[in-house]
């Protein structure tokens, strides 16, 4: 089972087989003596001995200023990340596809289909890491598989310039599908202020045939990687293969032949007299 489901029984698991002890050894364990009836008091406390306190560490501070998140942990956590993947799910990004990935919730794996415009035909593999204190924290991370030739794509990391789009994250307000909406619209709106990659924007502004020319054999250099294996070994990493007819032909039937159910039929004319 994808531990993104499961996080809350896996927990309230754990800690009821600590707490709970083998049955074998619970049989030959005699019974504590009863107390003797009448008021328990305490032991008495020795004196001149100075407490014992222990530090708050830097992480419970922290933990505590994020309030609610604090309070719930990883509950609080799993709670966000489903709501979030719901309302991507919700929302019908275009040409955009994510799966949280089997091993970590907070990583998600996505690919953008570009169909116009100056990237037109790229298909772009992406991977979207989280915060461990989402959604308290900053701004999620989305780092492309092949950097995309482009003013807001670092060109050796590959990741996207998000932080301009969100400065500072805001809890109820930001959500994950925002993000990944904004990775789909650089393509087709292009920013040249301040960018990750000097070289595209300054050819995009002064040289646009050159940029053209670099952006095309950028989305072939993609594209040419489409069929390559995942670089993180996760079974819900999103892959390609190539086309094989006894595999994808009967799919394509079914998505291409359209069903008239008794919602889309024709409504019945009613009959006179």
């Amino acid at each position: 089972m994808n531990p993104f489901w499961s996080m809350s029984a896996n927990t309230g698991r754990k800690q009821r087989s600590d707490g709970e002890e083998p049955s074998g050894q619970a049989e030959h364990r005699a019974s504590p003596a009863r107390p003797p009836f009448g008021k328990k008091q305490l032991p008495s406390i020795p004196k001149n001995t100075a407490p014992v306190t222990k530090p708050p560490s830097p992480a419970s501070a922290a933990q505590s200023a994020n309030g609610t998140h604090a309070s719930y942990g990883p509950f609080y956590l799993e709670y966000s990340l489903l709501a979030e993947f719901t309302l991507v799910i919700k929302q019908k990004l275009p040409g955009i596809y994510v799966q949280p990935s089997y091993r970590s919730a907070l990583m998600w794996f996505g690919v953008i289909f570009i169909r116009h415009g100056l990237y037109q035909d790229g298909v772009f593999k992406f991977t979207v890491y989280i915060p461990d204190n989402y959604p308290d924290g900053d701004c999620p991370r989305v780092v492309f598989d092949i950097p995309v030739f482009h003013p807001l794509v670092d060109p050796v990391s590959g990741e996207l310039d998000v932080r301009r789009a969100f400065t500072k994250w805001r809890r109820n307000h930001n959500h994950i599908w925002q993000v990944l909406m904004y990775a789909r619209t650089v393509f087709y709106k292009i920013n040249t202020m301040e960018p990750l990659n000097p070289e595209a924007a300054v050819l995009y502004d002064k040289d646009v045939q050159l940029f053209k020319s670099k952006v095309v054999d950028s989305v072939k250099l993609c594209n040419s990687h489409l069929f390559d294996q995942p670089k993180i070994d996760d079974p819900y990493a999103i892959s390609f293969s190539p086309w094989n007819p006894t595999i994808h032909e009967e799919a394509k039937e079914r998505m291409f032949t359209h069903k008239v159910s008794a919602h889309d039929a024709p409504p019945r004319q009613k009959k006179t007299a």
